[in-house]
């Protein structure tokens, strides 16, 4: 656990009005949990959180108080917390608040918005460009082939094949209604499969506008490797690791 000054100024927005803002916030970094934002009490509108009877207990940290946070004619309830006697070998968690960032409107870190969780600076999202021959297989047909795809290396997560959409059968694809957001790329959307007459929902995704440091995987198509038959990297087969997105 590590418990890091950010240099970045953030802030919190509820019901049109800023809950939190602060230079002096620190990153709550915990293994296997998203990093999260603590705020010094100084720099947070106290007059509009209102301490609640709910409670609980961290086995590293302690007792952990909450508020409602009341804006705009709005509210969320326990939305926020703190430890306020944190245990002896954490002080530094003392006189800080977090939220709960889904039940915040708007998070910006400087003057941009930020989506998902706070990012993680010790996360690195690389691509590069291979000339290596990519291919998906699904049904047991090839659905992708390509030689110029986009490699995406992230700490902490399989590599994955962004590959330019004439070189996938889209017509192989369906839109689907699935949605979801990475702080790190974007807003992504989904879509189906359909082989053989078999329907295979959400097999791969894209990011039509992602975020300004990851342009170059803008509307490539990236396929679930947990979910295909294989996908082949010079003919040999990528190791499949179990994930979140397997079936």
């Amino acid at each position: 656990m590590e418990f890091i000054a950010s240099p970045r100024r953030v802030r919190v927005v509820f019901g049109g009005e800023t809950i939190a803002d602060s230079t002096r916030m620190r990153l709550l970094r915990e293994p296997n949990h998203v990093p999260v934002y603590y705020f010094p009490v100084d720099d947070v509108r106290i007059d509009r959180l209102t301490p609640t009877d709910h409670h609980s207990h961290c086995p590293w940290k302690g007792h952990a108080s909450y508020f409602t946070i009341s804006a705009g004619g709005r509210t969320a309830e326990n939305a926020a917390w703190t430890y306020a006697e944190p245990y002896p070998q954490v002080p530094y968690f003392k006189g800080h608040i977090a939220f709960y960032w889904k039940l915040m409107d708007k998070w910006l870190e400087e003057d941009e918005e930020v989506f998902v969780h706070a990012r993680d600076p010790k996360k690195r999202v690389d691509t590069c460009l291979s000339h290596r021959e990519v291919r998906v297989m699904l049904g047991g047909e090839e659905v992708a082939r390509s030689t110029g795809s986009r490699f995406l290396f992230e700490t902490g997560h399989q590599t994955r094949f962004y590959l330019p959409r004439a070189d996938v059968r889209m017509e192989m694809l369906e839109p689907s209604p699935t949605r979801s957001s990475c702080p790190y790329k974007g807003d992504a959307v989904y879509f189906h499969a359909r082989v053989g007459g078999t329907l295979h929902e959400d097999m791969a995704w894209s990011y039509p506008d992602p975020i300004a440091e990851n342009p170059r995987i803008k509307d490539l198509i990236c396929f679930f490797n947990e979910r295909v038959d294989d996908i082949l990297v010079e003919g040999q087969p990528v190791e499949k690791v179990k994930t979140k997105w397997s079936r």
